[in-house]
């Protein structure tokens, strides 16, 4: 780290774990809820059940909201100060939520809680990006996923223990917990990465600027769009996990116990990737991983002639690979991103994560609605969502190639 000893009083393996357990509050704040849809579905919306999953999605685009505005208050205030208004948003709308009596005030509250979630999303990337430059610095977002991948695999088991002994609302009071945790961890454990006289004072014609540099850098602008693709691809298994656990599988009963062990399989790719990306590349490391997924979709398409009883062994498999290449593309992504933008770390966390999480949840929200009883809107989204980004991943390449010779 840039920070001296004296200074910085954490060590790497206890910043990883805290940046994880920041990063987490989004995976948890989703993956926990999963098992408790259809009790929000019977008492809330009992007449419109596929509304229910909007409860995912609402949290999603207050969180893409939230992450455009975070990172230049970060640049101008200081990390430390966004994250924990950040916390504070998000356990008063929790509190909204726990209390809600309407699927719409629910929503809201849903909405303002990703808004507050976006603070430790962006302080834990921007002080990455103060500390930790290229291939390091993917190397440090890896292990900080491995960590972050666990949470999305003990989250539903954990949602449907709290919902047997509390209640489905007490849900809410797990996630201010944990944001309390996390809150109290960074204060009196991490110091301020980022000092006075490196940051941006927060005027509209920097921002304006800073936005412009990015998109029109053409590595950056594609990474943005290919971690769009890949959010929307994970998005909207999410989405449609449940339904198709419940309705074309019937295993509701068990739905958070195999989700949680086929989730696992992102830890390993993010593990893997840790142990790949300095030799071979972020580029190289994401083509493969969205050409595999292009690969094993289309041949659960092409194998499954009658998509309403699919075998559920080889759908376990596609989806653990879905995971798996979660964790092989998005922190490779981000970091191609951010890599240029260094002396805008704030607001480069702030650009990627807004859009990329904005269009990801605008894409997944209406897969819901395809639910016909089948796995096939699933896996065709996945495949399409595949094959663009494959295609942009070419193209970065292609940039790549001529940059020398510019």
């Amino acid at each position: 780290m840039t920070t001296s000893h004296s200074a910085f009083p954490m060590g790497r393996a206890e910043f990883i774990a805290l940046m994880a357990m920041m990063f987490a509050t989004i995976a948890f704040s989703i993956d926990a809820m999963l098992p408790a849809l259809p009790d929000i579905t019977s008492q809330l919306t009992p007449d419109q059940p596929t509304h229910a999953p909007w409860i995912l999605t609402s949290f999603v685009l207050g969180m893409g909201l939230g992450t455009f505005v975070a990172g230049p208050l970060s640049d101008a205030f200081g990390r430390r100060s966004i994250m924990f208004c950040g916390a504070g948003l998000y356990i008063g709308s929790a509190a909204v939520a726990w209390a809600s009596q309407s699927l719409e005030l629910m929503l809201i509250a849903r909405v303002f809680q990703g808004v507050g979630a976006a603070g430790p999303r962006v302080v834990c990337i921007a002080i990455i990006r103060d500390l930790f430059t290229g291939r390091e610095m993917a190397r440090i977002l890896s292990f900080v996923m491995i960590i972050f991948t666990i949470v999305p695999a003990f989250a539903p088991a954990m949602g449907v223990v709290i919902i047997h002994f509390a209640g489905w609302r007490s849900i809410f009071l797990a996630f201010i917990t944990f944001s309390l945790i996390s809150a109290l961890w960074l204060g009196m454990r991490l110091p301020e990465t980022l000092p006075v006289e490196n940051r941006r004072p927060l005027k509209m014609p920097l921002i304006f600027d800073a936005v412009r540099q990015m998109l029109q850098h053409p590595v950056v602008r594609i990474s943005i769009l290919v971690q769009t693709l890949a959010m929307a691809i994970l998005f909207s298994l999410l989405v449609l996990i449940q339904p198709v656990y419940q309705h074309v599988f019937d295993k509701l009963d068990t739905f958070p116990f195999w989700f949680g062990a086929i989730a696992l399989s992102s830890a390993l790719s993010s593990f893997l990737n840790a142990m790949l990306v300095v030799r071979f590349g972020m580029r190289r490391l994401v083509t493969i991983a969205l050409a595999l997924q292009i690969l094993f979709s289309g041949v659960m398409l092409l194998m499954m002639d009658d998509l309403t009883q699919p075998r559920f062994a080889f759908f376990a498999v596609w989806q653990a690979f879905v995971f798996f290449q979660a964790g092989l593309t998005i922190g490779n992504l981000n970091a191609i991103a951010m890599e240029p933008m260094g002396h805008i770390a704030g607001m480069a966390a702030s650009v990627i994560g807004s859009i990329s999480t904005v269009l990801a949840a605008v894409i997944a929200s209406p897969v819901g609605l395809l639910f016909d009883g089948t796995v096939k809107p699933m896996i065709g989204t996945v495949f399409v969502l595949a094959c663009v980004a494959f295609a942009l991943m070419l193209r970065m390449g292609r940039i790549e190639a001529r940059q020398p010779a510019e």
